[in-house]
């Protein structure tokens, strides 16, 4: 399984941005995709998933804030942040596992990241 997120870059408080995951050799073992940020000087922290097992799965800190999705070929998967905060600046990575879970150990694949920027 192969990963690329792309789809970073600078946008003002308040904005929007869509990031992509392209997922290559997807497998049913490894259907839970999930996105993980990392702020400067931060641990990486998880911030969505989504699986045919758990469906969508938001950290506190994004709902209501972000979605997430992905095509029916399960092909691409999609987060759409929208009412960006300066908090949310980081670099984003996608990765997958067999289950959605917070625990970055039992994600197997990583993309590399894109850096996001929320500032005036």
């Amino acid at each position: 399984v192969q990963l690329q997120a792309s789809g970073g870059g600078l946008v003002q408080p308040g904005g929007s941005l869509r990031l992509s995951c392209t997922v290559s050799g997807f497998t049913s073992s490894h259907d839970a995709i999930g996105w993980f940020r990392q702020a400067p000087g931060k641990e990486r922290e998880g911030v969505s998933c989504i699986s045919d097992r758990n469906g969508n799965v938001y950290n506190d800190f994004v709902k209501g804030r972000f979605t997430i999705s992905r095509d029916s070929a399960k092909k691409m998967v999609y987060l759409q942040m929208s009412s960006l905060k300066p908090d949310d600046t980081a670099v984003y990575y996608c990765a997958a596992a067999w289950v959605c879970s917070w625990n970055q150990s039992l994600f197997d694949y990583w993309g590399q990241g894109t850096l996001v920027t929320v500032s005036s």
